[in-house]
């Protein structure tokens, strides 16, 4: 072991009589620690945001919407799939939807919702894998009253389960006229959750026949849910794909329809910045403190060490390696922190968020290597700078004054 590493070392340690120095390190390593484990904690959480929220948009609301211009219906419903398949190989998924607000009504409550009519031969709906209850089955039914699913707030709202029975309520064709409110009756078949409370409470999905009737529209729909297997293509795709099939067509990239929500999530990101500088700030203050603190401590040790023969390089080396000491143990610690309580959260979801404002259930966590290593690396070149200043003041003074006066 080189001199410099084993005084340094042997510094951080306390004397018998003197448990100052000691407790000042072991604050300054939880103090370390708990910076590091804050900012890893901080990033992950917003990293598992951003996560979620794109992928449970992007999941629902299909990666492009294809409708008529100004909510005209479109006919031709194959002509212009096949076109659009054989033109464009990005394009994965392509289906028909027929899309209008309208009633739900149960024994107890009434709730305006929007009525999506699906192709259950050709269905891409995120509902499909977020049942919760029942099963997603709205295939034409010989005899019978044909299925519908809901969310399941909105099944908590309605006060309906699986195997009750819910009339919907449209008005008919193009006209606003309450004389031709249609009515159809429809039995709950399955239930969804998404985590998103805007979706769980507004969305049900019926076949595509059964939504021609109720909107008494003929063989036509809205539009048409598209999915892309490149999503970097995807605002090329939304001018192109309308461009080709021509008028009416017109199309709308999740991004654009859900654009606020998407500038809430860039807005989350511009407070990190400060977050690091702050936390920086305080570690490098720790730091300098503690070191500082050392050096008129141990002011006659230093002093001898300079009479014995020690030069300025090696008394800077030795506060150095006491602040690199303090910095990498306290990364390592925060790092174990940082991972245990991610981990517990992602494990048992202890922290429950209100849907209807953050749009999932739970704090969500991403934990992600390159976040580690950031704020790994920031800190130990952060705690290098910051023991510069006290090493080099240690180096500076007269060995004889530290000597005889201790100062």
């Amino acid at each position: 072991m080189k001199v410099s590493v084993f005084i340094a070392l042997r510094y951080l340690r306390s004397r018998r009589n003197r448990g100052f120095v000691s407790f000042i390190t072991l604050i300054a390593i939880v103090g370390v620690s708990l910076g590091v484990a804050a900012l890893i904690i901080t990033l992950s959480v917003l990293s598992g945001f951003e996560r979620t929220i794109k992928e449970n948009v992007v999941s629902f609301t299909a990666h492009m919407q294809l409708a008529g211009f100004q909510n005209q219906l479109l006919t031709n419903l194959t002509d212009a799939i096949r076109l659009v398949k054989s033109s464009y190989p990005e394009v994965l998924e392509m289906a028909p939807y027929l899309s209008r607000e309208g009633m739900i009504r149960s024994a107890s409550a009434t709730d305006g919702v929007l009525i999506k009519g699906v192709d259950p031969t050709n269905d891409i709906s995120p509902a499909v894998k977020r049942i919760v209850e029942g099963s997603y089955s709205i295939q034409p039914r010989e005899k019978g009253i044909e299925g519908i699913i809901v969310g399941r707030r909105l099944a908590q709202q309605l006060e309906v389960g699986v195997g009750d029975r819910v009339m919907l309520l449209s008005l008919g064709g193009s006209s606003l006229s309450l004389s031709q409110t249609r009515v159809m009756q429809f039995e709950v078949v399955g239930l969804y959750e998404t985590g998103m409370a805007e979706y769980d409470e507004t969305y049900v999905y019926i076949n595509l026949r059964d939504a021609q009737r109720l909107f008494g529209v003929g063989p036509v729909v809205s539009g048409f849910d598209v999915l892309v297997t490149d999503l970097d293509r995807l605002n090329a795709l939304a001018r192109q794909i309308p461009e080709q099939l021509g008028y009416p067509y017109h199309a709308r990239t999740t991004y654009q329809m859900n654009r606020n929500l998407f500038t809430w999530i860039e807005l989350q990101k511009k407070p990190i910045p400060i977050i690091i500088g702050l936390i920086i700030v305080v570690a490098t203050v720790n730091i300098i403190g503690t070191l500082l603190m050392m050096v008129m401590e141990k002011s006659k040790e230093i002093g001898i060490l300079r009479a014995i023969g020690s030069d300025r390089k090696r008394i800077m080396q030795i506060f150095l390696i006491q602040g690199m000491f303090i910095g990498v143990v306290g990364t390592i610690l925060g790092n174990a922190l940082a991972f245990c309580l991610c981990w517990i959260e992602m494990e048992y979801r202890l922290i429950s968020l209100p849907p209807g404002i953050y749009y999932m259930t739970h704090v969500p966590i991403d934990l992600n290597i390159s976040s580690f290593l950031i704020v790994s690396m920031l800190t130990l070149l952060m705690c290098f700078f910051s023991s510069v200043l006290p090493s080099r003041l240690a180096a500076k003074r007269d060995p004889v004054r530290m000597i005889r006066f201790g100062t």
